[in-house]
């Protein structure tokens, strides 16, 4: 039977599969591989987080093999593949869960989240209980910690200047193919086209795209600079993945096991936040020095028309009762 995350009928019954097919915890200890499966690159920050943290500290009882730019699974389909017991690890996105559990769109939402700091104290916190917990009961993907990816700017082959949405009309701009970010896309101002992340050079190269928008490491890591003549700081997101680890090997772990993976999860996300955050002060001279415009638009009004964008769209429908005023709460 073929299975697609997108049919939500399919959830009902994977949660109890997925559980049933749980070992006791006395098979935890035989040898286990855990496969990590990401688009990103193995210079990205996320991975070499989690190559120099959480490899190291699991390696007792078990081996972390990395697969990165998409080798192993196609972006966008880790999730099934964790849900059918043929992967064990991921690194997860809120746009990729919104096409499951559309209450996660809200993450999805520019001007959302204040800052990495922000962003870490509300994945952290209860109300996110009834986000996390459906992921791991119909799903049987256990998100262990948040991953700051950065703050998501706009970097276009153009030379036109953007101040404001209304200069965005009819640019051509990547974005991954969910509904939530070709939302986004739209939402700015710009003409969005879904593009995985591996044919993004190509595309800004042979002028396929205008841009993309992406955080500065992500544009320095991939080397977008070379093909692209500008960055405008429009910081609409405080992007945000996930280590998603799959509940069916979750279930296998001894407790001390369990607890031995959250700490090398979180500690990775942190060296990762850390890392990133430094990179993110540092980039703009970088940029600057290979010849790209960087610069600040009327980030005022680009959050004026987004948010009311999102409050306006059915995404808004869909979030928990309350939830944006208890994001906004907490600091």
């Amino acid at each position: 039977m073929k299975v697609s995350l997108k049919r939500r009928p399919f959830l009902g019954g994977i949660g109890a599969a997925t559980l049933a097919a749980g070992t006791t915890p006395a098979a935890a200890q035989a040898a286990l591989t855990l496969r990590m499966s990401t688009p990103a690159t193995p210079t990205d920050q996320r991975s070499v987080a989690l190559a120099e943290v959480f490899g190291p500290a699991v390696k007792d009882f078990a081996t972390y093999q990395p697969h990165y730019n998409s080798t192993l699974f196609k972006q966008g389909t880790e999730l099934e593949a964790i849900a059918r017991g043929n992967l064990e690890m991921s690194i997860t996105s809120a746009q990729e869960l919104a096409t499951i559990f559309p209450q996660w769109s809200i993450f999805t939402a520019g001007y959302l989240l204040r800052d990495a700091d922000h962003q870490k104290k509300v994945f952290a916190s209860p109300i996110m209980d009834e986000l996390k917990k459906p992921v791991e009961d119909r799903l049987g993907v256990k998100l262990l910690s948040v991953m700051y990816l950065g703050r998501r700017q706009l970097n276009l082959r153009t030379d036109k200047e953007i101040r404001r949405p209304a200069d965005l009309a009819g640019t051509k701009l990547r974005m991954p193919n969910t509904e939530a970010w070709l939302f986004l896309g739209t939402a700015l101002g710009a003409n969005p086209l879904p593009l995985a992340f591996t044919e993004i050079y190509t595309a800004l190269q042979t002028g396929a795209v205008d841009g993309q928008d992406n955080p500065l490491p992500t544009n320095r890591d991939s080397k977008f600079y070379e093909v692209t003549k500008q960055i405008v700081l429009t910081s609409h997101l405080v992007d945000q993945n996930y280590v998603a680890f799959s509940k069916r090997v979750w279930d296998r772990l001894t407790p001390a096991q369990r607890d031995i993976v959250q700490k090398a999860s979180d500690d990775a996300s942190e060296l990762g936040r850390q890392r990133q955050l430094k990179l993110e002060s540092e980039l703009e001279a970088f940029f600057k020095e290979r010849g790209l415009k960087v610069y600040a638009p009327d980030v005022d009004a680009f959050r004026a028309q987004v948010q009311k964008a999102y409050l306006e769209s059915r995404f808004a429908k869909d979030w928990p009762a309350g939830m944006v005023d208890k994001i906004n709460a907490i600091r």
